[in-house]
Parts: C-alpha cells; sequence; structure tokens
C-alpha cells in the first residue's frame, strides 16, 4: 500500500483514547486539517539529506528531550533552557567527534504518551488513564480525565508557538557553534 495522509486508518491502532463526542472529534480534525503544517517539505528534505549523513557515519545524531510535554512547559524561560541543554551537548560532540552533530529535539509538541492500560484505578476509583495534555488532563477526576477533542487545537497551537520561539532563537544565533 502506498502512503498517504490517511493510510495509517488502515492500521492498528493500540493505546487510542476513547472520545465520547465522535462529532466533536471530527468537527477538531476537520480544522486541524485546515491549518498550516507546524514544519514544511524543505524541512523535512533538509533532515532526511542530514539523517542520511549520519546513517554514512559523516555526522552524529544527537537526539534529547522529553518523553512527554505539558501544556506548562511551553514558555520561553523552559524552551530557552531546554535548548540550551542540546546545544550544550552537540558542542561538546562536535569538540569530541571532530563532525557535524544534528540537533533534534522533542521540544515541541511531545503533548501525548502512550499508556498499557486505559484505566487507572486509585481508592476504589477507576477513570481512564492520564494520556497527555493533547488527549485529557493529569487531574484524578471522572471529568478531568474524559478524553477532550479540543486539547488536540491546543497542543496544535503550543507546537506552533514552540516551533516559531526556537526558530527565531536559532535565527538570531543562539545554535551558533561560534558563540558559545
Amino acid at each position: 500500500m502506498e502512503w498517504s495522509p490517511e493510510s495509517w486508518r488502515t492500521k492498528p491502532a493500540l493505546q487510542q483514547p476513547e472520545y465520547s463526542d465522535l462529532d466533536a472529534l471530527a468537527a477538531v480534525l476537520s480544522e486541524l486539517a485546515t491549518l498550516p503544517p507546524l514544519v514544511v517539505p524543505w524541512e523535512v528534505d533538509d533532515l532526511k539529506r542530514r539523517l542520511g549523513e549520519a546513517q554514512k557515519g559523516e555526522a552524529f545524531l544527537l537526539h534529547g528531550g522529553n518523553c512527554a510535554e505539558t501544556f506548562s512547559d511551553c514558555n520561553p524561560d523552559r524552551i530557552t533552557s531546554q535548548l540550551k541543554i542540546l546545544l550544550q551537548m552537540s558542542l561538546v560532540l562536535v569538540h569530541g567527534l571532530k563532525r557535524p552533530v544534528i540537533r533534534v529535539g522533542r521540544i515541541a509538541g511531545q503533548y501525548a504518551k502512550p499508556r498499557s492500560a486505559d484505566t487507572e484505578t486509585r481508592d476504589g476509583s477507576t477513570f481512564p488513564s492520564f494520556r497527555g495534555d493533547n488527549v485529557n488532563r493529569c487531574e484524578f477526576a471522572e471529568e478531568a480525565r474524559r478524553p477532550d477533542p479540543n486539547l488536540l487545537l491546543r497542543g496544535y497551537k503550543r507546537s506552533a508557538l514552540t516551533l516559531n520561539f526556537v526558530r527565531a532563537m536559532v535565527e538570531w544565533g543562539v545554535a551558533d557553534l561560534h558563540q558559545p
């Protein structure tokens, strides 16, 4: 089967949230489909080219960031700190390896997380598992744990804000290894 934006729907998907309002989910997915992409094709092409260099041993891939982020992580101090750590690690690697380092940061949209169980039980109460700020809320309460499709829009917006902030910082010269 050839890839298309919809081809993933033909594959089995585990650990998926169960949205109670499928019309609301469809409306959110429809709105997301009209928004600009978070990354543009030439960024993807450049990363593919650079990953090919790493595969050939001509560069080193440094991948860092949180397993999962919260919406509250979308603030300039935290983003700046994470970017600086990634840059500092890459500076050490560039110096030690004497080759380019491809920096990939998980700091712009890791707002969902897989769970091995669909539910969680505490003190005799059972609610859906917390699947990340893109899906539901971490408070252990029935309303908070109900998957909310509108959180997908909030996640998209925070991802876009973070990416734009990181791009601006890199453009400003924060990632210039000649000015550590």
